[in-house]
């Protein structure tokens, strides 16, 4: 049953995030997002861990200390902001890569759809801002892509979802910098 449960939520979020690719035109991301799941490697840790609240891999996490369905997702799926950690060249310094326009958006969709699944009917537009701010994945994440997730979820939350998008379609993916304010 539990099984059956998370292989109905992976589908509503990727249909979510699907509907929500195309309404900035990222038609083929859309399409592909998160197919990962669907594999033995992760579908298997989200029956086990499926709550319906939360993603099965803080169970998995819970439980072992790690999340091998996570540590197998962030490595597959460039729209996770982890994939972009690399470390410098002749270093071992690891370092948080900017991201590149597409995979930001579809990040941006990623989250709100996530939202809207674990939420449901109590969702509003400040709930990606909310997931972020306590997320606390600062350090890890590149300091002008969450400048930017920052500005584009405080937008979601003052504005709606119509001029969010178009502010992706028409700034955020032709060309991918805009000017955030000075912190």
């Amino acid at each position: 049953m539990k099984a059956w449960k998370h292989f109905k939520t992976i589908t509503y979020h990727h249909i979510l995030v699907m509907m929500l690719c195309f309404h900035i035109g990222l038609y083929r991301q859309g399409l592909m997002h998160d197919l990962s799941k669907y594999s033995w490697t992760e579908f298997r840790v989200g029956a086990k861990y499926y709550t319906g609240t939360r993603s099965p891999n803080v169970g998995e996490r819970n439980d072992i200390g790690y999340s091998t369905a996570w540590l197998h997702h962030k490595g597959r799926n460039k729209h996770h902001f982890e994939y972009w950690v690399d470390y410098l060249s002749g270093t071992r310094t690891y370092v948080p890569l900017e991201m590149p326009p597409r995979y930001f958006a579809e990040m941006c969709m990623d989250r709100i759809a996530a939202c809207k699944v674990y939420h449901g009917k109590a969702y509003t537009d400040e709930d990606p801002l909310q997931y972020l701010l306590r997320a606390g994945d600062y350090n890890l994440m590149n300091e002008n892509t969450r400048r930017q997730l920052q500005y584009v979820m405080e937008m979601l939350r003052d504005k709606g979802e119509r001029e969010t998008f178009a502010f992706i379609r028409e700034v955020v993916l032709k060309g991918g910098k805009f000017a955030l304010p000075k912190q």
